[in-house]
């Protein structure tokens, strides 16, 4: 096996998640990952007292449940990690397992290249980063995002609660993506309003070649115009139900190694960027459960936090 995909492997569990002798692991993999699950299962069992790998059939959708007995079977375990092809982060079955204490690693769509390039950074570094946007976030009430191809839209935040995902995931109940770099939060429901000019990527669709526009009332994506691939989002998001148009997270990336290559999973941890996602906001202290959760990419935005420029095209005025 690919020594440099098994030594990001091991960085991914003892590094990251904090695996230690006397613990269990889980890893969830499916079809599509299965060589970063196995990579994953090979070094996992030489650092833990127990290591069981199960693939499960790929999801069709970010956010769909796992299996019920996959999902029992979360709950048994000190760490599981899940590299997938479809995100299992915003599920019932995630939530419940870190309820009782789990620490949980979520993947979605990883690759051979993002793992060995992400998971290589100096992660003192990133948390530096991380904790010093989360601290600017965490009591203001208002964010304004605008871009030269014409994003210009605010969302409401005050008293919502302010996620910095490290990667770093070593405490009992501690839950993110791997590899990370993010700072994150859910806008208050139906309180958005503005335009999105999604012009990296998109979740569910990969790099654009034409950017999607998407029109913001009252919380809501109501229009949705581009070329392709905007009729393909319109498409994804019609399927799950009115939901999941709803505005559910806002993030800035803060992973200085991570690059724009059409998986969102890297995409949005890319340093001068930031994300802005449709659908469930559950995980992140929102209310909307529709079984779908879908992220688009910014590239170079100014951000304004109440009124405060923290970015300009994409360089952080923060140091």
């Amino acid at each position: 096996m690919d020594k440099k995909l098994l030594n990001a492997s091991k960085i991914a569990l003892a590094d990251c998640m904090g695996l230690k002798k006397e613990e269990t692991l889980l890893i969830i993999s499916d079809e599509v990952k299965k060589e970063i699950g196995s990579s994953l299962f090979d070094i996992g069992k030489k650092l833990c007292k127990e290591a069981v790998y199960v693939e499960i059939k790929s999801r069709e959708i970010n956010g769909q449940e796992p299996p019920p007995p996959i999902a029992e079977m979360m709950k048994q375990f000190d760490v599981v990690i899940c590299p997938t092809a479809k995100s299992l982060t915003h599920t019932n079955a995630r939530r419940e397992a870190v309820k009782l204490g789990v620490r949980v690693g979520t993947m979605p769509g990883i690759s051979k290249q993002t793992m060995i390039r992400c998971l290589s950074a100096d992660y003192d570094k990133i948390v530096k980063m991380t904790n010093l946007l989360n601290q600017i976030l965490k009591d203001a009430s208002e964010i304004r995002v605008t871009s030269k191809l014409g994003t210009d839209i605010t969302m409401p935040m005050r008293g919502r609660k302010v996620i910095p995902s490290t990667g770093v995931l070593k405490n009992k109940g501690e839950s993110g993506n791997l590899p990370s770099g993010e700072v994150y939060l859910a806008p208050w429901e139906g309180q958005s309003n503005g335009k999105v000019v999604i012009d990296g990527s998109m979740a569910g669709i990969g790099l654009l070649k034409k950017p999607i526009t998407i029109e913001v009332v009252n919380g809501y994506a109501e229009k949705i115009s581009g070329g392709s691939e905007a009729k393909k989002l319109v498409k994804m998001l019609d399927k799950a139900g009115r939901d999941a148009r709803a505005v559910a997270e806002f993030g800035i990336g803060t992973n200085y190694k991570a690059k724009i290559i059409g998986q969102i999973l890297e995409d949005e941890k890319v340093l001068g960027t930031i994300h802005i996602a449709f659908g469930n906001n559950v995980s992140m202290g929102g209310n909307i459960t529709v079984s779908s959760h879908l992220d688009g990419l910014v590239k170079k935005p100014t951000v304004f936090v109440d009124g405060t420029a923290i970015m300009e095209q994409g360089k952080l005025l923060i140091d």
